[in-house]
C-alpha cells in the first residue's frame, strides 16, 4: 500500500480536521510504542476490504492506559474484527489476568452491532464490577451524529440513528459516569458507579 493510501485509510478513522495532524499523532505518540505484534495485526487488517472497522490505534492506546489505570485483571470484550482491541487488551493485563463473572470484570469493550449497544449496555451493569469501566466503540459514527439527516449519507443513516438513540440513553443513566473522547469514531468510556 503507498503512503498516500495509507494515510486516507488512517485518516478515515479519524475525526481530527486533517490527515496531516491525524498523521502526525500516529508518528510521534502511538506508532512508537506499539508492540510489534499489533503493529504486524494492524499492517494485516490495512489490506482487508473492511480494514475501516478495526480498532483506531489511538484508540486502542488510550484503552491500554484505562486497564493500567484501574490495574485490570478480568476483561470481557464484544466484538472482534481482526483482534487489534483483543489483542491488546490481553498485551496489557497481568499475567494472571483472566474472565470474570457477574460482577467480576474490570474492564468491557464494545465493538460489535450498533442495534443491540443498549442491549450490551443492561447485561454489562450486572458484569462488570462497581468502578469497572466499559468502553463503547464508533459512538460519533464517521461524525454522521452532527450532520442533518438529509445530508448524511445513505449507507450511514441507520447507524447513525442507532447512535443517537444509544448516546442519548447513555447520557441519561445514573450507574455510570461518561466521557466520550474523539478517538478513532469515536469512543465513549463509563464508569460504573453503582
Amino acid at each position: 500500500m503507498d503512503n498516500e493510501k495509507k494515510r486516507s485509510a488512517i485518516f478515515s478513522k479519524g475525526l481530527l480536521q486533517s490527515g496531516e495532524l491525524y498523521q502526525y499523532l500516529l508518528e510521534t505518540n502511538v506508532y512508537p510504542r506499539e508492540p510489534e505484534l499489533l503493529k504486524e495485526l494492524r499492517d494485516m487488517t490495512a489490506t482487508h476490504p473492511r480494514a475501516i472497522m478495526a480498532t483506531a490505534p489511538d484508540a486502542g492506546q488510550l484503552i491500554a492506559m484505562l486497564l493500567k489505570l484501574i490495574n485490570a485483571k478480568r476483561t470481557i470484550e464484544v466484538g472482534v474484527f481482526t483482534g487489534y482491541s483483543l489483542l491488546r487488551t490481553a498485551l496489557t493485563i497481568p499475567e494472571d489476568g483472566k474472565p470474570g463473572n457477574e460482577n467480576g470484570f474490570d474492564f468491557a469493550f464494545i465493538d460489535a452491532d450498533k442495534i443491540n449497544y443498549w442491549k450490551y449496555h443492561e447485561r454489562l451493569m450486572k458484569l462488570v464490577k462497581v468502578g469497572g469501566i466499559v468502553v463503547y466503540d464508533n459512538t460519533l459514527w464517521a461524525g454522521s451524529v452532527a450532520m442533518p439527516e438529509e445530508c448524511t449519507p445513505e449507507i450511514l443513516r441507520e447507524g447513525r440513528q442507532r447512535t443517537l438513540e444509544f448516546n442519548k440513553l447513555l447520557a441519561a443513566d445514573p450507574r455510570v459516569e461518561i466521557s466520550l473522547a474523539p478517538l478513532g469514531d469515536g469512543i465513549t468510556i463509563c464508569r460504573r458507579m453503582h
